[in-house]
């Protein structure tokens, strides 16, 4: 019974790991979108969400099942529930993506200018931060998810230097306001990709630790 325990444990772990790898290439995916205005990639991005909806509910359903038929206690018990918690983390961020994609997609039907605003390090900070996380689950490793939370500043200051720039924009530019609140909204819901991976290490900090560090002044 504990060997067939231990089994279905290291199936589950395997099954997030896959569903991150596959959140992350969608991303990159959406990285490169941002970058190219490439509505094509959009419309793949969007049209592939419903992979990472159905492997998040079937995660789940593992996960509920390992804990009625066994009723796990300490880490193994931490690790169900820490997985469950970066499942929906990891299928929220996929939502993201596609929201860029749609926001993508509006913006090159636009077509105003170009902004003078460099996405480029915000999805490169966003990328790393997914990266860094999914590295910490998958070698345990606390300091490596620790990063990954103060890096979250990072994020934020970028977010706030895209609403600004808006903002000023907006007060010369009134006739290209669906634009402007599209090209913002990408900044939110990469600023929202940024707050999820840094509940996955969260997370991996619980798991390892035993200790939930939401809300803490870091």
């Amino acid at each position: 019974m504990a060997r067939h325990f231990h089994k279905e444990l290291e199936k589950i772990k395997k099954m997030i790991l896959s569903l991150g790898a596959m959140v992350e290439e969608r991303v990159r995916k959406t990285s490169t979108a941002i970058t190219n205005r490439d509505a094509e990639m959009s419309n793949d991005i969007i049209r592939s969400d419903f992979e990472i909806d159905e492997m998040e509910v079937e995660i789940e359903e593992e996960c509920l099942k390992i804990m009625a038929l066994h009723q796990p206690v300490a880490i193994d018990l931490r690790f169900l529930v820490a997985v469950i918690k970066i499942n929906n983390d990891l299928e929220r961020i996929a939502d993201e993506t596609a929201n860029i994609a749609r926001r993508i997609k509006t913006i090159v039907k636009d077509n105003p200018a170009d902004l003078v605003f460099d996405y480029e390090p915000m999805t490169n900070e966003v990328e790393t931060m997914l990266k860094l996380s999914l590295d910490a689950l998958v070698n345990m490793d606390v300091d490596m998810a620790f990063k990954v939370v103060t890096m979250d500043d990072q994020v934020d200051s970028y977010h706030r230097q895209v609403y600004q720039l808006i903002c000023e924009e907006m007060q010369h530019h009134t006739d290209q306001m669906p634009f402007l609140i599209n090209f913002y909204l990408i900044s939110r819901h990469l600023e929202r990709i940024a707050d999820h991976a840094t509940n996955i290490s969260e997370e991996v900090i619980y798991l390892i630790e035993g200790e939930i560090i939401r809300h803490a002044d870091y």
